[in-house]
């Protein structure tokens, strides 16, 4: 149970990271695509911070990422050494993504979009577009991404027992 909270923990932590390197050091419309519309379209282009931000940023952003995957093949490596049964590769699959996924609404959109200055700081131009009325503008998206998240967690799960 204590890997399953640590490998939550490291997928929480690399979207923190994403989110991080896209808003502070890339800084391009494109990193954007899942912002709400009049945000995207606010946003001005900018000048790197400092020479090498954006490398820095996508070095950052790719390894986050990378740490998502590796916490899964964790996790099934582990599961697979110990003889884990279907069932138990589902829940610590199911907690990682759905941790995972409470983890982006709740910090990232409610609390970095909605209630904080994190988006302003960065990005002074949308200061007036921010605010608890962004919160559930991707609802749609957030179902979608739920159920995809808890499909791929039942399909590893299986191929975990497959394996073992």
């Amino acid at each position: 149970m204590i890997l399953n909270i640590i490998l939550s923990l490291a997928m929480m932590i690399a979207l923190f990271l994403i989110i991080l390197s896209a808003v502070a050091l890339i800084q391009d419309k494109k990193v954007f695509s899942s912002a709400p519309k009049d945000i995207q379209e606010a946003i001005l282009p900018r000048e790197e911070r400092f020479r090498g931000a954006r490398v820095l940023g996508y070095i950052i952003m790719v390894s986050a990422m990378l740490s998502m995957g590796v916490a899964v093949l964790i996790g099934a490596v582990d599961g697979i050494k110990k003889g884990y049964t279907y069932p138990r590769f589902l829940v610590r699959f199911l907690m990682m993504m759905w941790s995972y996924k409470a983890f982006d609404i709740l910090v990232v959109d409610l609390v970095l979009l909605c209630h904080s200055g994190f988006y302003p700081h960065f990005f002074p131009e949308v200061k007036d577009l921010v605010g608890p009325h962004q919160f559930g503008f991707n609802r749609k998206s957030h179902v979608i991404q739920t159920a995809a998240l808890s499909i791929g967690a039942v399909v590893v799960a299986w191929i975990c027992t497959l394996i073992k």
